[in-house]
């Protein structure tokens, strides 16, 4: 059974706005919802309040946002792309390039400052041009030979971390353990000002993918009668989705399965239409990756728990249920 359009998005909507809402007010410094209500209308607050709202919590929500929703819907785009439910945005390598892409800045720049990120997301955009390129046969990008590059390149770069890891001093292999784990902790105004544009990319791409997605769930070669370019859509898809989780991994580290399970429980919920999928996706992915910071900053404080252990821990049974619902069908 399919949800209604209007039922979808009053439930996301609901949901985002609740667990932002939460985010703001739960932590060691408690802020009353009342409070918060006032302070969102321009009202006062303890200064001690005040500033962990506006440079702590505030931008943790606002990358949590960003970082869930582009995850999700590049999730979304990819398993158009290649008709499958099981297709993540770590599937075509740009999660584990921009993995090397961080080790390297720490072995080589021995940094884990501004340089980092950069490094991350150009290691990303190298991975992902890689499987792109290997993928290209004759001018045309084989879903299959895509599929089998990035393979193939998260191989290859999970085996240059390994390597890079007998390098490593223990600070060095705890910023790289941080890194790959996953974290908002280190949300500031000024990284979102630049990750933020790029972090929108494939939500903003939404208008212009979800018709020709559409179409290629009939096949490609009905795609291409009905118009559609399908090898510039191609291109063009992995190119946002490159922008966008290169981004989202440079300014949060490696988050896991929320490309994965948001879409395929939208999907779940409205059918394969992509009109209601990829932008469900953005908001359930933003929603999600909000709750699960704030547990994360909560649930052990006054540590903190990478969120990518959260996620993977939600994402994990989720796929063992799916294994146990598919197999009672047969």
């Amino acid at each position: 059974m399919t949800l209604r359009p209007t039922t979808l998005w009053a439930s996301l909507s609901g949901l985002l706005l609740a667990t932002v809402f939460a985010s703001l007010a739960v932590g060691a410094v408690s802020v009353s919802p009342t409070e918060l209500v006032a302070w969102m209308l321009g009202g006062p607050l303890e200064r001690s309040q005040e500033l962990v709202l506006s440079t702590i919590r505030l931008p943790r929500v606002v990358l949590g946002i960003a970082v869930g929703a582009s995850l999700a819907v590049s999730g979304a785009l990819l398993q158009g792309l290649f008709r499958n439910p099981l297709a993540s945005p770590a599937l075509i390598g740009v999660s584990s390039g921009a993995s090397v892409g961080a080790a390297l800045a720490i072995v080589l720049l021995g940094t884990a400052g501004a340089l980092l990120p950069v490094c991350a997301f150009l290691g990303g955009a190298v991975a992902t041009l890689a499987a792109l390129r290997i993928g290209t046969v004759r001018g045309r990008t084989d879903t299959a030979s895509l599929l089998l590059a990035g393979i193939a390149i998260n191989a290859v770069a999970g085996a240059a971390t390994g390597l890079l890891v007998y390098l490593y001093d223990e600070a060095q292999l705890r910023t790289l353990t941080f890194f790959s784990l996953g974290s908002l902790g280190g949300a500031n105004w000024s990284d979102l000002t630049v990750a933020l544009p790029l972090a929108a990319v494939p939500v903003l791409a939404i208008p212009w993918l979800r018709g020709p997605l559409n179409a290629l769930l009939l096949g490609e070669d009905e795609a291409r009668h009905l118009g559609v370019d399908v090898q510039r859509v191609k291109a063009l898809l992995v190119a946002v989705v490159c922008i966008g989780v290169g981004a989202c991994v440079a300014v949060s580290g490696v988050i896991g399965f929320v490309g994965l399970a948001v879409p395929h429980l939208v999907r779940l919920a409205v059918g394969p239409n992509h009109e209601l999928v990829l932008p469900g996706s953005a908001l359930l992915g933003a929603g999600l990756l909000v709750a699960a910071d704030t547990a994360a900053r909560t649930v052990v404080a006054p540590a903190e728990l990478p969120i990518g252990i959260l996620t993977t821990l939600l994402g994990g049974p989720f796929f063992l249920w799916l294994l146990l619902r598919a197999r009672g069908r047969t």
